[in-house]
């Protein structure tokens, strides 16, 4: 049987040790009699597994004390209306949001946003990352909104995301989605980080947020209560019925990253990957690549072969060597490889040979003697 290596942007794939343990434990969790989607929310079973995500997501990012992590349902889109809807309520109204525009999925939540606020869009690319000096903010607004990797553009923040010198006082929220757990990141420099499951943590459903303790109890009067920040983290995200099975795996997958290294370690892998890609794409005019080389994403590599008439025929192929889900995004089409913590190199050097078998060349890209998990 042809290995199966699977390139989708999300829902992705997920380390094989994971899911051979949910396997296991799916009829009979660790004796309890019960499967985990039988457990009601509100038991002891279930509360320590979700006492045991929450704190090894805590440890793996260094999450401060004076932060909530909530586990919440929906995904990055519904973030898009849930964030404004908690941070807007305490700004004189209509209050401002401000933005930095870098693809799809900024693009969206700059629509989403304006429903509740005006928005002001601060720095905008289509193929990189705006530097610093160049971000227009508004003063008082109520918050910068970055998505720090954009999946369907492959556009990656290289930093830390700050803010100039000259206005510390900026609240920043980022959406990580699409490339949490894979780098490490300074918590303490974000108000808000939010990120959808599906990608680097587990299957879809599942929304991360990591919230500063001050920034609680400022919702909008209409925010829902079920989305008020605020009521979540004071019911320890249990104020509604929590995806449950889907925060079993996210801590399958938390204990999985702890021992395998941590997010140090995965993040020196990621970036052997995506640099084993990158070399190939860039051998020659082949294939093209549309993003700036100091904003490329690590997680999602979007490129286009020259005479795309032959989509189809790589596709194809692709197929055949077991190389799935590697079609780009509808909306700007090509190809695209996502290549998240759970992919392991030696995928990506199968992809990386294929590459260079269609574009008939005859010394492969080296390869990285590094080993996923």
């Amino acid at each position: 049987m042809t290995h199966i290596y699977n390139f989708s942007a999300g829902p992705a794939v997920l380390p094989k040790e994971v899911l051979a343990q949910a396997a296991a434990e799916m009829l009979d969790w660790h004796g309890s009699g019960m499967s985990v989607m039988e457990m009601s929310h509100r038991g002891p079973e279930f509360i320590s597994i979700y006492k045991a995500a929450e704190r090894d997501l805590r440890e793996l990012l260094a999450v401060p004390d004076n932060y909530k992590i909530l586990f919440m349902q929906g995904g990055g889109l519904s973030q898009n209306a849930i964030i404004p809807l908690n941070l807007v309520g305490h700004k004189p109204q209509p209050a401002t949001i401000d933005f930095i525009h870098t693809g799809s999925w900024s693009g969206k939540s700059i629509k989403e946003a304006a429903k509740y606020a005006n928005v002001n869009i601060a720095a905008s690319s289509a193929t990189g990352v705006p530097p610093q000096s160049e971000w227009k903010l508004t003063p008082g607004a109520a918050y910068l909104h970055m998505c720090t990797n954009e999946t369907i553009d492959g556009i990656e923040f290289d930093f830390d995301a700050g803010v100039p010198a000259a206005r510390p006082d900026v609240l920043l929220v980022a959406d990580m989605s699409s490339h949490i757990l894979s780098r490490r990141i300074d918590v303490s420099k974000y108000g808000v980080i939010f990120a959808g499951a599906q990608k680097n943590i587990g299957p879809a459903g599942v929304t991360i947020v990591i919230v500063r303790e001050d920034l609680l109890g400022k919702a909008l009067p209409a925010c829902p209560s079920a989305f008020d920040f605020k009521l979540v983290a004071d019911n320890d995200s249990m104020y509604n019925t929590p995806p449950t099975y889907g925060i079993y795996i996210a801590g399958l997958v938390f204990q999985w990253l702890k021992k395998n290294g941590g997010v140090a370690a995965m993040e020196k892998v990621n970036i052997a990957k995506a640099e084993l890609l990158y070399k190939a794409l860039d051998v020659d005019d082949f294939y093209q690549t549309r993003v700036a080389k100091e904003s490329r994403s690590r997680m999602n590599i979007p490129f286009y072969l020259q005479d795309e008439s032959r989509n189809e025929e790589f596709l194809a192929g692709a197929k055949a060597r077991g190389l799935l889900q590697l079609k780009g995004h509808k909306s700007v089409g090509g190809m695209r490889a996502s290549i998240y913590n759970a992919m392991p190199i030696e995928g990506v050097q199968a992809l990386v040979d294929y590459l260079n078998e269609f574009a008939g060349r005859t010394a492969p890209a080296a390869s990285n003697d590094l080993k996923t998990p």
